[in-house]
């Protein structure tokens, strides 16, 4: 099982995702995550986009995620295939690309961003009460 790729046996291997949810965490947070996904087993975090002020990040994860995400600290933004889409330029206006696509799988896992969320929380939580 590839876990950060879309498992619909109707979408081969390697192709495009036709529309991408964006899950949206404070930036803090995100940095984190994306540390924690990359030091992860194989390719675990996909393209991440990061916004000009550098308040948030947003994980691009399969379509139809939003439907179920319900993550405290954290939203999902459902596209239905017509909102962010894997191409050069960053989908939304007043962001940039953190891991663009090409250099990142196509699609983060859910179940993975998760768990990273999660535990990039737990590691700011207790950073936070060592000062």
């Amino acid at each position: 099982m590839e876990t950060s790729r879309i498992n619909d046996p109707r979408t081969p291997p390697g192709a495009p995702v036709a529309g991408c949810d964006v899950v949206t965490v404070p930036a803090r947070q995100g940095l984190e995550a994306v540390d924690i996904l990359r030091r992860g087993p194989g390719d675990t975090v996909g393209p991440v986009l990061h916004d000009d002020g550098g308040d948030t990040l947003g994980f691009l994860v399969p379509p139809g995620t939003a439907a179920a995400w319900d993550l405290p600290g954290s939203t999902c933004t459902e596209t239905d295939g017509r909102g962010a889409t894997l191409a050069p330029e960053p989908p939304v206006a007043g962001s940039d690309w953190l891991l663009p696509p090409g250099e990142a799988d196509l699609a983060t896992d859910p179940a993975v961003l998760r768990e990273a969320l999660g535990e990039a929380a737990r590691m700011i939580k207790a950073a936070d009460s060592c000062r």
